[in-house]
């Protein structure tokens, strides 16, 4: 019986469809993916990220607030660390959007990263497409912000957000290039705390930028300084995005970009399944272990044993 997308309910348990790695749960998650298409692709996709501490929960719960109140349905799929010793996630976004949970116009979905690149759920992009056919018209994505390759999630959203500390000095030495170069916008957070601080540090921020080749060249990435506390500069940044839409909408780099990031979807997808299909593989499976114990003794070179390992599996498949 697949879910009903019409109750959040229903939303939340075709997530877990989509999520979950049983045969028998895939196919149907499969099957159900393929009859909603039709109802995808309108929504505003925004991806957050920022270092841990720099108030993202705080920031998405006001910054959702406003979009309700101005009439939209928010998603937000809320990434959560996954412990690489227990492999435990503490998916406590509910509680720390207390306000926002409770918005019959806002649903949030909290998911555990897992080990995938970039801090962001194997299963988001199809969990964005179930949220639009459920009929949100903006879906946030927040990342987990340690240290992964934030540029993934950057190439499933339409707009990436940057959340900065009002402290440029250290903070700007410490900003990953790839960050910069695919930024739709910074915002310096918590502004409210010292805005002579925050301004300071949107001009080096600034100036970063400008050293920094457009991704777009219809958009040159602006810095904001905000406060998800008091809600200061959220209008203006919700302007912000409007604009960028009209403009790369109107340039055809909107749906560039869309049809970009679909092919990179399904390249990534099939290296996926490559690589599980290569582990499973009953001869590879045979020698993996033996393999990888004399590559980590340094009695193989690496190259030599994926060789062999190659070999068994282009051999038998």
């Amino acid at each position: 019986m697949k879910p009903d997308l019409s109750t959040r309910a229903g939303l939340g348990r075709a997530i877990t469809l989509v999520e979950s790695r049983r045969a028998d749960h895939q196919a149907l998650a499969r099957e159900m993916l393929r009859g909603i298409m039709p109802l995808t692709g309108k929504a505003q996709r925004i991806g957050i990220t920022g270092v841990p501490g720099v108030g993202k929960s705080t920031f998405i719960e006001s910054f959702g607030t406003l979009l309700t109140g101005m009439g939209h349905r928010v998603a937000v799929l809320a990434v959560d660390p996954t412990s690489r010793r227990s492999g435990g996630s503490i998916l406590g976004d509910k509680t720390r959007m207390a306000k926002l949970a409770a918005d019959e116009r806002a649903f949030i979905r909290p998911s555990p990263a897992g080990e995938t690149l970039g801090g962001v759920s194997r299963k988001t992009r199809e969990t964005m497409l179930l949220c639009e056919a459920a009929g949100y018209d903006i879906v946030l994505v927040e990342t987990v912000g340690v240290g992964q390759s934030e540029t993934v999630v950057a190439d499933m959203v339409d707009f990436f957000l940057v959340l900065m500390l009002p402290n440029a000095g250290d903070e700007l030495q410490g900003i990953k290039k790839g960050v910069l170069e695919v930024a739709d916008l910074i915002a310096v957070n918590k502004a409210d705390i010292d805005e002579m601080a925050a301004k300071r540090a949107a001009r080096a921020y600034e100036i970063a930028l400008h050293i920094m080749e457009q991704a777009d060249p219809d958009w040159a990435p602006p810095v904001h300084t905000i406060s998800g506390f008091s809600g200061m500069g959220l209008p203006e940044l919700w302007a912000a995005i409007a604009l960028h839409r009209k403009k790369t909408t109107d340039s055809g780099s909107r749906a560039g970009r869309r049809a970009g990031q679909q092919v990179r979807w399904l390249e990534a997808l099939i290296q996926d399944g490559l690589a599980e299909g290569f582990a499973a593989h009953p001869s590879v499976a045979g020698r993996f272990a033996e393999v990888r114990r004399a590559v980590s003794e340094a009695k193989i070179p690496a190259s030599t044993a994926a060789d062999e390992l190659l070999g068994l599996f282009f051999k038998q498949s």
